[in-house]
């Protein structure tokens, strides 16, 4: 029985795709990879994916294609739920015997209330599951399959024991297959990597306990599950002849460098490649590793500081301290290792004057590029049960996440803090870090040396001040409804 795993249409530039840590538009046009459908995708003999936002596909063309497969499996998220199950519901009634399935984290906090949300929903996968859809698309009885939650003969739900996290990660096939198969490579972005990039997991889970974090709390848990180095290089070298376009590789485990042994073996695998690679660490490597890494292809970390107050760190449970983060940001400027850094604006418990210290913590930084988000407490998140106790949230829906035109909301506020000082620190941030002579000068640097990445951060450029201003919209509409 066929099966077609699908991210549905949705806001214009919404990056909903399982990769993405934060479901929204980006103020430039980013796309991560579906990896984790592709996953799935993979196991399933005659399947397809369809990641409609990157490629531009319409509900028309998606309905189009979901005609032909007899299983829909659509990957899910708190800020998009609604607009998945108008789509499923579409689905539904042009061929009312498809089976139809929402897996993603919000599916695995939430299945009874997600399976409630539409009459289209079938079923829901909780946790990882990537062999709970390949047995629901081998045509397996609902009621049999580990880690599904289904509605019965009569309607009522029904919860399955839960599935087992996968031990040996290895048992999974590449997704290299899949993205060539499936999808246009060209069509992602992110503003930072090089372009084309192509990303992928090595591992899933991560030790960390950082209390806003998604994708550890809910699908991929804190033990760090790993392929083995051999396994990594050998669909590297696959992938660098599958797609001789590419410039760059990023592994996005929540936290690549968890492992430290692993990771260097794998850098040693790595290295007689040739090929630029990234992944995400946190900031406390000393010179010699990221040296190391940087010797055999690392070109650029992603790395999340979050707060410039070590008191805020403290509360999410960040684990590294400003000190830390400083040491290893000289480091990687000693070494020659980009560094692209993201900030959260309204972690607990912000205040005027920790949002000017992580502003000046950022300058003091100073990494190539960066990205500032606001606090999205996820359910599932110990920050969302934190939100909850405390009264943080400002709306009584505390699941609604982005604006209607999908672009980020502020939706936590602290006393002698409002949502609308911490929505507009977002772009003062933005401003008092880029309108500075050395950003300026690298940018122009990198525009002036490379022909397609001119024309890129010219389009990048446009896209920033475009949604620059729609949030200032959007706040004045929010004022005005107030």
């Amino acid at each position: 029985m066929s099966a077609l795993f699908l991210s549905p249409p949705s806001f214009d530039g919404f990056d909903g795709g399982a990769g993405a840590r934060y479901q929204a538009r980006r103020e430039v046009t980013s796309y991560w990879y579906p990896t984790w459908l592709a996953q799935p995708a993979a196991l399933v003999p005659g399947s397809r994916l369809l990641d409609c936002p990157p490629h531009h596909i319409g509900v028309e063309q998606c309905l189009r294609i979901a005609r032909d497969y007899d299983h829909v499996i659509i990957n899910t998220s708190t800020p998009s739920l609604k607009n998945d199950c108008k789509v499923a519901e579409a689905i539904k009634a042009q061929k009312p015997a498809t089976t139809i399935g929402f897996v993603g984290a919000h599916a695995m906090v939430l299945p009874t209330e997600t399976l409630k949300a539409s009459p289209a929903i079938d079923w829901v996968g909780r946790k990882e599951f990537d062999f709970t859809c390949q047995e629901v698309a081998e045509g397996r009885a609902l009621s049999s399959i580990a880690g599904l939650s289904y509605k019965d003969a009569n309607g009522r739900i029904q919860h399955n024991p839960e599935r087992e996290l996968i031990a040996d990660m290895d048992r999974l096939p590449w997704v290299a297959d899949v993205y060539k198969r499936d999808l246009e490579i060209e069509k992602y972005f992110i503003g930072y990597l090089l372009h084309p990039y192509i990303s992928m997991y090595t591992g899933r889970g991560c030790p960390a306990q950082c209390s806003f974090c998604l994708w550890p709390q809910t699908i991929g848990g804190h033990k760090y599950r790993v392929r083995s180095p051999q396994n990594v290089a050998d669909e590297m070298a696959y992938m660098k002849r599958l797609f001789p376009q590419v410039r760059e590789f990023f592994f996005d485990d929540d936290t690549f460098t968890a492992n430290l042994p692993r990771a260097r073996e794998i850098a040693r695998k790595l290295g007689p490649l040739g090929v630029h690679w990234s992944c995400n660490s946190r900031a406390n490597l000393d010179y010699d590793t990221i040296q190391s890494f940087k010797d055999n292809g690392l070109r650029l970390f992603l790395v999340g500081y979050e707060s410039g107050n070590d008191d805020i760190l403290t509360r999410i449970k960040k684990g590294v301290t400003t000190d830390e983060m400083r040491r290893f940001t000289k480091a990687c400027h000693q070494a020659g290792v980009v560094i692209h850094g993201t900030f959260i604006l309204g972690l607990p418990v912000e205040t005027r004057e920790t949002i000017e210290q992580t502003i000046r913590f950022a300058q003091e930084l100073d990494v190539f590029s960066l990205q500032v988000s606001l606090a999205a407490p996820y359910p599932g998140t110990e920050l969302y049960e934190q939100a909850r106790l405390n009264g943080w949230f400002v709306k009584k829906d505390k699941t609604d996440l982005v604006e209607s035109d999908g672009l980020q909301q502020s939706t936590l506020e602290y006393p002698g803090l409002s949502k609308e000082e911490i929505f507009e620190s977002v772009e003062r941030f933005y401003h008092r870090y880029y309108l500075r002579p050395k950003p300026i000068l690298r940018i122009i640097r990198t525009m002036l040396e490379d022909k397609d990445v001119c024309v890129r951060r010219l389009r990048e450029g446009y896209e920033f001040f475009k949604s620059m201003a729609q949030r200032r919209s959007d706040l004045e509409a929010a004022k005005a409804a107030a």
